[in-house]
């Protein structure tokens, strides 16, 4: 049963997709010198490099029964694609600006018959014409917020991730019509037919995000310290507990939890007469 997988060839998301395929077990056997297709260490699986704006349709199509590619090129192509995850990485606002030079604030200020430049004209008429607005669009390729600038243009629609660009360029936000981060998807004939392979690909890839800023914590503690560590140790599903050989009054103890509670959680336990205290990484968790 063989798949064949759509990444980005190039661009910021190209290198998080290679990465977090090879961190959920799918490395590339040729990633030194990549090719429109690389074999990957699972013979059953394939990868196909192309544009992200593409990958929402080939996948539709069936030219590939996966991929991962923007929340924000899905929409835009309107294609019919079943999101199986989020993949928490590229996270991005497509976003309405203006001049900061201009009287225009709001929504409320966009008048018919205003020009809006885009990349992104299919999502923007829809948008425009939930909100009642009859615009005229400008397609543009690239460089977006030049346009108002040069007069062909009264406001943008552009990918914002931090809105420092915006800002260099003197536009600023005056709304928010998608939210976008990048997504794996499937082509819905593949997800019936190939679902064993597919469910086990996205399985890891979700287990690989599961583990993201997460960390193995394991300590040695006397026993009778078991209900105080269990209140500053909770673990994913509880702490484990098992007897240490020779050492009948003390118990070793793991549990998975988040990054952020690693400083104040060794020191909880330092205080209870934790010993032997370990901090390991953890590259993947799978729930199921």
């Amino acid at each position: 049963m063989n798949i064949r997988i759509a990444l980005p060839s190039k661009g910021r998301i190209s290198g998080p997709s290679v990465e977090l395929l090879e961190k959920a077990g799918i490395g590339l056997t040729d990633n030194g010198n990549r090719k429109l297709f690389s074999q990957t260490f699972d013979p059953e699986i394939s990868v196909m490099f192309t544009r992200a704006a593409d990958i929402p349709e080939y996948v539709a199509d069936g030219a590939a029964d996966m991929g991962m590619t923007g929340y924000d090129l899905i929409k835009e192509k309107n294609s019919d694609v079943e999101i199986l995850s989020d993949l928490h990485f590229g996270q991005t606002n497509l976003v309405i600006a203006t001049p900061e030079s201009s009287e225009i604030y709001s929504m409320d200020d966009v008048k018919d018959g205003f020009t809006v430049a885009t990349e992104f004209p299919n999502i923007t008429k829809r948008y425009m014409e939930k909100q009642g607005k009859n615009i005229k669009i400008l397609e543009l390729s690239g460089a977006t917020e030049i346009a108002p600038l040069i007069g062909v243009a009264d406001i943008i629609t552009d990918l914002s991730s931090t809105g420092t660009t915006l800002k260099m360029n003197h536009l600023r936000v005056i709304g928010t019509i998608l939210e976008s981060s990048i997504k794996l998807i499937a082509n819905k004939n593949s997800l019936k037919e190939k679902y064993d392979k597919i469910e086990a690909v996205q399985t890891s890839i979700e287990g690989v995000n599961t583990a993201e800023r997460k960390k193995l914590i394991m300590i040695n503690i006397h026993k009778d310290k078991i209900e105080d560590v269990v209140k500053v140790l909770p673990g994913m599903s509880g702490p484990t507990i098992s007897q240490i050989y020779s050492k009948e009054n003390m118990v070793s103890v793991n549990a998975v939890i988040s990054e952020t509670d690693v400083f104040t959680t060794i020191n909880n336990l330092r205080k209870l007469g934790g010993k032997d205290i370990l901090v390991l990484p953890i590259e993947r968790i799978m729930k199921n």
